[in-house]
């Protein structure tokens, strides 16, 4: 059984998440702020975290910043449409996903099969075959739907980049920072170019669009129907 630490200072938050999430066949952990989780997650060592970003004593960002110094584990934080800028540094400091409050718990609970699924499956260092797509890292070539598509240099390593992080937010920091280096990192325009270019050859009209916009922050990558829920 999977164990899920829920952080949030909201007692109903916690109520209906400990419910629907032990209803699908989890086991919750409870925790009140980012110190009570940060102790809960070092002595019960979680599967998945879910937490609340404005919280008192140690908020979300700051409880992302401590477990990314010891673990990988994925991490899907909340947020009221007001605190953007700090839902966008959780993602820069290694966050997995993010939810705007309110929200469906059908929708969580996809994201979190999403992200254990994710941790779970062992990583191909050299060809990644997902969805609708083929990308070998040696060779450097691509196809998609069975067909061989030409990329730039930058297109390929965005695309493989994405091909790793499945269904994950890649904020335009990190993005900008894995593709040009940390030079590239106040340049968006070299970002909004490189999708479109990207788009342009994965993407048809009449099909599901695999790089999806989530405004103001980065972009989600769908790679085809089998990893949609």
């Amino acid at each position: 059984m999977k164990r899920i630490l829920v952080v949030d200072d909201e007692p109903q938050i916690k109520r209906m998440l400990r419910t629907s999430l032990q209803s699908s066949g989890y086991e919750v952990i409870l925790a009140a702020n980012g110190i009570e989780g940060l102790a809960e997650f070092e002595s019960k060592r979680p599967d998945l975290i879910i937490s609340d970003l404005a919280m008192p004593e140690m908020n979300g960002l700051e409880l992302t910043q401590a477990i990314r110094r010891i673990a990988d584990t994925p991490i899907i934080v909340l947020s009221v449409r007001d605190t953007d800028a700090m839902k966008i540094s959780a993602l820069d400091e290694g966050a997995d996903d993010y939810l705007t409050k309110p929200f469906s718990m059908p929708e969580l609970l996809a994201r979190v099969r999403a992200q254990l699924r994710r941790t779970t499956e062992p990583e191909v260092a050299t060809r990644i075959s997902i969805g609708d797509f083929i990308i070998d890292a040696d060779a450097h070539t691509a196809t998609v739907r069975g067909a061989a598509i030409h990329l730039t240099p930058k297109e390929f390593d965005l695309l493989l980049l994405f091909a790793r992080s499945p269904g994950r937010v890649l904020t335009h920091k990190v993005l900008l920072r894995s593709i040009w280096g940390p030079a590239g990192e106040d340049q968006p325009e070299y970002l909004r170019v490189l999708i479109a270019g990207l788009r342009k050859k994965i993407e048809r009209p009449d099909a599901q669009k695999h790089i999806e916009s989530e405004p103001w922050v980065g972009y989600r990558f769908q790679p085809g129907a089998e990893t949609q829920e």
